[in-house]
């Protein structure tokens, strides 16, 4: 068969997205605080972009969003300055004030500005703390860079994670100099660092506490798996003491720090800004999107002035001009279609989860993103955009708006459950339970019954193993 060339007609539809389309997108799944973060970038590369002043009467916004019509052809003038020097000012007097007066100026009423370091505070980390300790020790050049290699391969817990036969490989010193200096940094604060997995993290910490040979010491060197376990009988029993003795030796193990390097971690807590508040007023729910410190933004009347003035701008400078005038425009108007969102979103997740907000977690509903799109006639993409990093004040607490959404558990009379509501009632029952015969998943799956919730063992098992419980036989507690 002979290939040929041919022309042909084809009529086909293709969906293009266009900048400001993929803007308003973007824009949709931002968080609050990154919408701050693009709105202030906008604001720095738009020149036509304008932030309303607080204080702005509605008269004076009026007039700033009017569009001024004028027929003045004539250009604006320059605005020139004339600086006048004085020729008779002392200026070396001047200039030593000057360049002295910062540190010495008086703060309101004479007292001293804050220094620096108390302005601008820096913590210190688990490695210059170590490296800090190392310096003030006192240690020959060889143990010190040891110690430097040492340091350097403990991570942000405080753990060493390399062994020492690899460190011996890699720096070319003898194992013996190298646990000579790795035990001299295990008595560097804090107490347990430089340890090589969790049982030398612990020992280091009783014996820094003064209980070498005691039971503490012996728990921990001999009995590790059974104190995980909670065999408190077998441990009692192997080291012919009480249970008494053992517990009051648990309790001291237990308040130990197994992971001592992050009381130096340097990460900065993010807290969470809501992006919405609901208050109940009444018997109603009220709705209020979080605008504190959410510039309001407007286009600038000089430029409009400019853009409006016929003849006396050049193609290009129009050009210019107008394209940054869409953009901003459609900035503005894509905001506002944000915020609308977001508010018919929370709204609908009000009117679907009513009982939760009344009565608390463990009556919230199941709730899919297409019963809240059909609602308010909206794609499901467009709810999952919305609910994305996005947070809500409520009177039941702090949630992400994507926590209302969640699947279903048949009820014994056929209705439907949220799994979060009965994860919340898994959580009370084992928070109520007794600790000396802690309650199995059957059991708990049992007491679910009573709630009227219809849930197998393994969906208990794998909803306490979702809320970080433990199994029943490591919750137990001895008489």
């Amino acid at each position: 068969m002979a290939l040929q060339l041919k022309q042909s007609l084809s009529l086909s539809q293709q969906l293009i997205m266009t900048p400001q389309l993929q803007q308003a997108i973007k824009l949709l799944q931002l968080s609050r605080l990154e919408l701050l973060e693009t709105i202030t970038q906008e604001m720095e590369t738009n020149p036509l972009l304008d932030e309303q002043p607080t204080d702005e009467t509605d008269e004076e916004k009026a007039v700033a969003d009017t569009t001024v019509e004028t027929n003045d052809d004539q250009p604006t003038p320059e605005v020139t300055i004339e600086e006048k020097l004085n020729e008779d000012m002392d200026w070396e007097t001047y200039l030593s004030e000057y360049n002295t007066g910062w540190a010495e100026t008086p703060y309101d009423g004479g007292k001293e500005f804050p220094t620096f370091e108390n302005m601008n505070v820096s913590r210190t980390n688990l490695h210059s703390h170590l490296i800090w300790q190392l310096s003030m020790s006192d240690l020959d050049d060889r143990q010190r860079e040891i110690g430097i290699q040492i340091i350097g391969n403990v991570d942000d817990d405080g753990y060493l994670k390399i062994t020492v036969e690899e460190l011996s490989q890699l720096i070319e010193y003898s194992q013996e100099e190298i646990l000579e200096v790795l035990g001299i940094i295990q008595t560097f604060d804090p107490a347990g660092v430089a340890a090589r997995d969790m049982q030398e993290c612990l020992l280091i910490q009783a014996r820094f506490g003064d209980m070498g040979g005691t039971v503490v010491e012996k728990i921990i060197q001999h009995h590790m798996d059974n104190l995980e376990k909670k065999r408190y009988a077998l441990i009692a029993r192997s080291l012919s003491i009480s249970i008494q003795e053992v517990l009051s030796a648990v309790s001291i193990i237990t308040n130990f720090e197994p992971k001592p390097g992050r009381l130096y971690n340097d990460d900065e807590t993010i807290y969470i800004s809501p992006d919405i508040y609901i208050f109940k007023v009444g018997d109603d729910y009220e709705i209020v999107l979080n605008e504190d410190g959410m510039p309001k933004l407007r286009i600038n009347n000089y430029y409009r002035e400019i853009l409006n003035r016929k003849d006396s701008l050049e193609k290009d400078t129009r050009e210019y001009i107008q394209d940054k005038l869409k953009s901003a425009a459609w900035l503005i108007k894509s905001i506002h279609q944000r915020q609308r969102t977001i508010y018919k979103v929370t709204e609908s997740i009000v009117k679907f989860q009513r009982n939760f907000f009344d009565k608390g977690v463990t009556h919230l509903k199941p709730l899919v993103l297409r019963d809240v799109a059909e609602q308010i006639q909206m794609h499901e993409s467009t709810i999952s955009r919305v609910t994305k990093n996005k947070y809500v004040h409520t009177p039941q607490g702090v949630f992400e708006l994507k926590y209302f959404f969640n699947s279903a558990i048949n009820s014994m009379e056929g209705e439907s459950i949220a799994s979060e509501s009965v994860k919340e009632h898994i959580r009370n029952i084992i928070k109520s339970e007794d600790k000396h015969r802690p309650c199995s998943d059957q059991e708990v799956a049992d007491i679910l019954k009573g709630y009227n919730i219809n849930a197998a063992r393994r969906t208990v098992a794998k909803y306490r193993e979702c809320l970080g419980i433990l199994p029943s036989r490591k919750r137990r507690m001895p008489y």
